[in-house]
């Protein structure tokens, strides 16, 4: 295990600039995610992290050493990549013996550390078949394994369950959770599924054109978003903005939208200004929709009601646009119909409307 420290690194392919001056510090043992849309930069710096690109700027730091310079060899680390990239013509066996015997370690030795392997991705049953005879599940769990086995500083995984259906996915999220848990090797993970990134990560860096815009604990980064991009990003579906108006009088402070005003103590206005524009921001399931009206809510108009397993997803039209709440599965109202809507307090995040970070924090 070690620590990595990513220092001001820059990466540029011509006028495009993919890697903005990024510095992030690893702990040794921790499972990092590196989330965000197509082109954010996430996989460009786990390659410059496995020294398969040179940077343009900046410094990768592993486990105490400057390896900005180093050839991927030298930087003890291993990677799972997106494609399963197992040799068709190998057995199981060989093909997580690779890396091994590349190394000229004995026989035995190699023996040995391949079946314990194979054990701990529970495929050790496998290792006399061939990639055909595999399904995508079995050939990523080889791909693990052949990283795993040469015991890395560092284990850097890019989007490797995007290939998987979607059940799949669910069960190798599972074993990943596990198998990070027996061996406690530091963990790089690109993706730009949030359920992967919020189901395995210790720590989430969210992306967006070439910068890290937050990094945070998973539940964090959901409850308390740096900025509506995060907001907008993560969660499904994702969080609701509206326009709003802080106000700051009589020793209290209240937000109003829609003509209604929520009570926010413990929220602070921006610049304490006495009245300022501000964007609203609140998840779906922390929103209450009532057939009857009530004290602070929002009115609105149902439009859609979706039966979604153990509760219903509503999408509302208000006045300043249409709103997604959750409603228990026993909620029965039909299109059109007249709904109130109450914002829990405690969970209204509020933004700045021109350059969209957060303002403020709750006690």
């Amino acid at each position: 295990m070690a620590t990595i420290h990513l220092d001001q690194v820059r990466k540029v392919y011509g006028k495009v600039v993919a890697v903005a001056d990024v510095s992030l510090e690893i702990l040794e043992g921790e499972f990092v995610v590196l989330l965000g849309p197509s082109g954010c930069g996430k996989t460009t710096i786990l390659r410059c992290l496995a020294g398969l690109e040179h940077v343009d700027g900046g410094r990768v730091i592993i486990g105490g050493r400057d390896v900005t310079a180093a050839p991927p060899a030298a930087r003890g680390i291993a990677m799972v990549f997106q494609s399963y990239a197992v040799f068709p013509h190998m057995t199981v066996f060989d093909n997580i013996a690779f890396g091994l015997r590349m190394r000229r370690l004995p026989p035995a030795e190699v023996r040995g550390q391949v079946e314990e392997g194979a054990a701990l991705l529970q495929i050790d049953h496998l290792l006399d078949r061939h990639p055909a005879q595999l399904s995508g599940g079995q050939r990523q769990r080889v791909a693990v394994a052949r990283a795993i086995v040469m015991k890395p500083q560092v284990l850097l995984m890019d989007e490797p369950l995007s290939n998987l259906d979607a059940l799949l996915r669910l069960q190798m999220r599972a074993e990943f959770k596990r198998l990070h848990h027996e061996i406690r090797s530091t963990t790089v993970y690109v993706t730009h599924d949030q359920v992967e990134a919020l189901s395995l990560g210790e720590r989430i860096a969210v992306m967006r054109e070439g910068q890290i815009v937050q990094c945070d604990t998973p539940a964090r980064v959901y409850a308390t978003p740096a900025n509506r991009f995060v907001g907008s990003f993560i969660g499904s579906p994702p969080m609701n903005f509206m326009e709003a108006t802080m106000r700051s009088r009589d020793g209290g402070r209240t937000v109003q939208v829609d003509g209604v005003r929520i009570r926010m103590d413990g929220t602070a206005a921006p610049n304490d200004a006495p009245d300022a524009s501000v964007v609203l921001g609140i998840r779906p399931e922390h929103i209450a929709v009532d057939l009857d009206r009530t004290a602070d809510a929002i009115p609105g108009r149902l439009l859609v009601l979706e039966p979604v397993g153990p509760y219903q997803l509503l999408t509302v039209q208000a006045s300043g646009g249409s709103v997604k709440a959750t409603a228990p599965e026993e909620f029965r109202a039909d299109p059109g119909a007249q709904v109130w809507l109450r914002l829990n307090p405690a969970r209204i995040r509020l933004f700045d409307p021109r350059t969209g970070e957060a303002l403020g924090t709750r006690t």
